[in-house]
């Protein structure tokens, strides 16, 4: 049996020139959230992304053994 958790983070795009800011500005938010997870036990198993208007959603699936 496994222990299953999902984190949803989301991010905003903003007007500028840099077509990578939110690659820049995510990379801390999502390692850590990793970090957290990984001292809990847990592990990315998955994850997955979409966007909606202005906002990028990033889906992080997480899972350890009980």
């Amino acid at each position: 049996m496994k222990d299953l958790k999902v984190e949803c983070l989301i991010f905003y795009t903003k007007f500028t020139l840099d077509s990578e800011h939110i690659v820049k500005s995510s990379t801390k938010e999502i390692q850590e959230k990793l970090d957290e997870y990984a001292t809990q036990g847990y592990r990315l198993s998955n994850s997955s992304s979409s966007s909606f208007g202005a906002a990028l959603y990033v889906y992080l699936y997480f899972e350890r053994d009980r």
